[in-house]
């Protein structure tokens, strides 16, 4: 098929990604409450948090409760991060500082957006193609598509803790197909994590499209 009904992208990691780092970025806003940590060792602490933790996914959880559920769960990842490089001590009010991290990844601030993918947008909505975003970011991503000046390219956003699964879950691909009444064979899916993104995508019956972007670009 030489022209799908809808594109699929994964946002963090193929849309844009964090300007340095995620330690960097912990690092920085620490530095504001008069901590000093190293910004490499909170890099490795935070993806050995990330990659342990359990999927951000709440499917029991009720609509109205899922932002609290997924700032909590934000909030364990960073206090095991700062507690893995001995500087959560440091801290004499780390409620008041995860309150200014949280917000400050919901802001343009730490993001930096891929050179191609304004070209790759505008050329696929010329196309006449939909697009949609597939992500297991939370609901921040609404605020940070906006700020980027990206949500006006896309039909519609499916993330993970709103349908209850994560990616690679079948489900949440056929959530998002839902929304355009589209076929699995109609549509592709982009995006950088082979096993989230292409093998997910291609188990679901859509076509997967590995994009292979840096590593270090999860979100906060």
């Amino acid at each position: 098929m030489l022209k799908p009904k809808v594109i699929f992208l994964d946002a963090v990691g193929t849309l844009f990604g964090v300007k340095d780092s995620v330690g960097a970025a912990y690092a920085t806003v620490a530095s504001r409450f008069g901590v000093t940590a190293d910004a490499d060792a909170l890099n490795h602490a935070f993806f050995e948090q990330f990659k342990a933790a359990e999927p951000m996914a709440f499917p029991d959880a009720e609509p109205t409760d899922i932002p609290a559920q997924e700032y909590a769960w934000w909030y364990a990842i960073a206090q095991q991060s700062f507690q893995t490089v001995g500087a959560f001590e440091q801290f004499t009010d780390f409620d008041t500082f995860f309150a200014d991290l949280y917000a400050y990844f919901a802001s343009a601030e730490p993001w930096v957006i891929y050179p191609d993918t304004y070209d790759a947008l505008e050329r696929w909505k010329s196309m006449g193609i939909h697009l949609g975003v597939i992500s297991n970011f939370d609901s921040r991503i609404y605020t940070v598509l906006d700020v980027l000046t990206l949500t006006d390219f896309f039909q519609s956003i499916t993330i993970s803790t709103e349908v209850g699964v994560a990616k690679p879950d079948p489900l949440i691909f056929a959530t998002a197909l839902q929304k355009h009444h589209c076929n699995a064979f109609e549509a592709w899916h982009v995006g950088d994590s082979y096993s989230e993104d292409y093998e997910g995508a291609q188990e679901a019956g859509l076509r997967g499209i590995w994009l292979r972007r840096s590593q270090d670009s999860s979100p906060q």
